[in-house]
């Protein structure tokens, strides 16, 4: 395992092994494409079927997927913040903060791994589906869709902002954001696809004073 030094400093594309089973380690890494395609998929089934099948308005359907989209920034920002960045005060939180998040501190450049293994995704969305549908009724309908649909452009966010050049425009405060979190001060700007939350909670990076 690299030292804490070397977070700071690798930019190799390379990687190392979380596992000794080959199995266990290649449902470690996905193309990030994998898990876009298949959630944008199933929430446009999600979307007709509540709109064909359980009769929704447009309008509510709309409503219900905003929602959905603003829980998961939120979800987004705790479990980075919390889970992915939990305190290591045991050696068996060391493990698993580092086969969970750790590793991809110290191989920012390993693109195979920047999203959850899609078996693992797929599992916990249908778990979720359940419970939301329990709890909301047909509402998880357009919940749900917008709750992955979040997940998705999160994904896609993260890939692009490892993978290419800070945009010149308004989207590039991303790239600086999850710059800062990486290489400066990982205990800031927490959220990826949004810095909404980084500004209610107070982990938006410092500025300079001039």
């Amino acid at each position: 395992m690299p030292t804490t030094a070397k977070r700071f400093e690798n930019t190799s594309n390379d990687s190392e092994r979380l596992f000794d089973n080959q199995f266990l380690e290649r449902l470690t890494r996905t193309r990030t494409a994998v898990p876009i395609i298949l959630f944008f998929t199933i929430s446009g089934i999600l979307l007709c079927w509540g709109y064909t099948r359980e009769v929704m308005s447009v309008i509510t359907l709309i409503e219900t997927f905003l929602i959905g989209w603003l829980t998961f920034s939120l979800i987004e920002y705790i479990v980075h913040r919390y889970v992915f960045h939990m305190a290591t005060n045991t050696s068996s939180r060391v493990t698993i903060q580092y086969k969970v998040h750790g590793i991809h501190h110290d191989y920012p450049k390993d693109k195979e791994r920047l999203a959850m293994p899609p078996v693992l995704s797929l599992t916990i969305s249908i778990i979720l589906f359940f419970i939301f549908r329990a709890l909301m009724g047909g509402a998880a309908f357009g919940f749900l869709p917008g709750f992955l649909i979040g997940y998705a452009l999160y994904l896609y966010v993260h890939y692009a902002i490892h993978a290419y050049q800070p945009p010149k425009n308004f989207l590039k405060i991303l790239w600086v954001n999850h710059g800062i979190h990486h290489y400066k001060d990982h205990d800031r700007a927490f959220g990826v696809s949004t810095p909404l939350w980084d500004y209610i909670f107070g982990t938006m990076p410092k500025r300079k004073q001039p």
